[in-house]
């Protein structure tokens, strides 16, 4: 059974207690090994930690907008659909959800 690919740009939408942020991640394999950056706040950040075992995708980034904080991503890809969680350190965990973008040919 082959592991499915989770590379990609993914369309993210974090359910903050001070409400909903919107983030980019996209998702790349080099050298075999996987890599991304995050963006949203007017900030772009490396993920750091990243695993993708079966479904399970996880990883860590750290952002300065809109306040410091080192995040930690538990969630779960069901083809071109993420969801999970999001902690920041002893706050409550923030419900993610995610698409993956599909480009289609000729889309300007």
């Amino acid at each position: 059974m082959s592991v499915p690919s989770v590379e990609g740009t993914w369309d993210l939408v974090i359910a903050t207690p001070i409400g909903r942020i919107k983030a980019v991640v996209e998702l790349r394999r080099e050298n075999g090994l996987l890599t991304g950056t995050a963006r949203g706040a007017g900030e772009e950040v490396p993920l750091s930690g990243l695993t993708h075992d079966g479904d399970r995708l996880c990883w860590k980034q750290a952002v300065t907008k809109p306040m410091r904080l080192n995040l930690a991503f538990d969630t779960t890809v069901h083809g071109d659909t993420l969801t999970g969680h999001s902690r920041a350190g002893r706050l409550p965990a923030a419900k993610v959800t995610g698409q993956r973008r599909r480009d289609r040919p000729g889309a300007a």
